[in-house]
């Protein structure tokens, strides 16, 4: 990988920031985000779709939360799940999941909402470093949840940083006491080969 496009120099992106600059990080991205991240050996993906194998039935609609450009649908696609609909807040990253043909349904969201989706609608959302520190803030998991039909699952991700700061698993740790949703599957694996970086994949039930 080329300095230009090493994920570590180009972008701060394992830190809290401010919803705007997220917006401006992934439209400037956008156009080489699938070659950056191949280039990266970018894993976490597969590694959800692979997980959610043993709780969710192949023809189950998934909602990919924060879907970028596809990779994550894409990721899922290749596991062999047919019923895909993607939702992302940036319209250029959006432009590029358009392409691959791979969602039935995708459309632009609005940061701290999930919009278009009536509660109970999806029995399963996928998301795919979205829920981590510089992407989307600790309490979208709750607002996922909100979203979520009682017995749905959920596949996300925390990345290592994301792991360290702690307050992603303050509100997961708060959901579980709350009855809420219950940890079926939590394992740690590669995230990324450059710069080198694990992720923790889960799979959570809504109670």
């Amino acid at each position: 990988m080329t300095q230009d496009s090493n994920l570590s120099t180009k972008f701060p992106l394992w830190v809290p920031r401010p919803v705007e600059e997220t917006l401006e990080i992934y439209a400037d991205w956008a156009a080489h985000y699938d070659e950056d991240l191949a280039e990266a050996g970018y894993d976490t993906p597969r590694r959800i779709a692979a997980a959610l194998k043993p709780y969710v039935q192949p023809s189950a609609r998934i909602l990919d939360f924060g879907c970028g450009t596809g990779l994550s649908g894409l990721a899922l696609r290749q596991a062999g799940f047919t019923t895909i609909d993607g939702l992302d807040i940036s319209a250029p990253m959006l432009e590029k999941a358009q392409a691959r043909g791979l969602y039935a349904n995708l459309w632009q969201g609005l940061p701290g909402e999930i919009t278009g989706v009536t509660a109970g609608q999806y029995s399963v959302i996928v998301a795919a470093g979205v829920v981590s520190l510089g992407a989307a803030p600790p309490e979208t998991l709750s607002l996922i949840l909100d979203c979520l039909a009682p017995g749905g699952f959920i596949g996300l991700s925390f990345n290592d940083p994301t792991v360290a700061h702690g307050s992603y698993d303050a509100v997961l740790t708060q959901e579980i006491s709350r009855d809420r949703v219950e940890l079926l599957f939590r394992e740690n694996g590669l995230h990324l080969r450059e710069p080198p970086m694990g992720s923790d994949v889960l799979i959570l039930r809504r109670l």
